[in-house]
């Protein structure tokens, strides 16, 4: 019983940049680690970066350097700044919450996902 709201997607010029925001809801208690997939049509869904709650971050070689995830366990967001993006960076971007160790209350699913936004990179 958690739900995960994106917003900030849009387009951008390469080499501009894009911040994309994740807001948790319902039973927050749930979540553990925070981050952000990606996914272009036919595609995987693949991973960008995520956080503990501790603060510990890592992202996939493609956007080190270039992104940087940030989480607010207060606010219960999550939030990713893309600098010097690239047209590869084109895509919808999702929030991911994983699940913390089973509880019934947080149901049975191993991770919660947003609805995604649109990332469009223009060359």
């Amino acid at each position: 019983q958690v739900q995960l709201v994106e917003s900030g997607g849009g387009l951008v010029p390469a080499g501009g940049s894009l911040s994309v925001s994740c807001v948790a809801s319902g039973r927050t208690e749930c979540i553990s680690v925070m981050g952000w997939y990606r996914q272009m049509p036919g595609k995987e869904r693949d991973l960008v970066a995520t956080m503990t709650s501790g603060g510990k971050s890592m992202y996939a070689e493609s956007v080190k350097g270039r992104f940087t995830i940030s989480r607010d366990n207060n606010k219960k967001t999550v939030s990713l700044q893309m600098n010097s993006v690239k047209p590869e960076d084109t895509a919808v971007y999702y929030c991911n919450a994983e699940r913390i160790a089973p509880v019934a209350m947080c149901g049975s699913d191993p991770d919660y996902w947003g609805q995604g936004t649109q990332v469009t990179v223009s060359p």
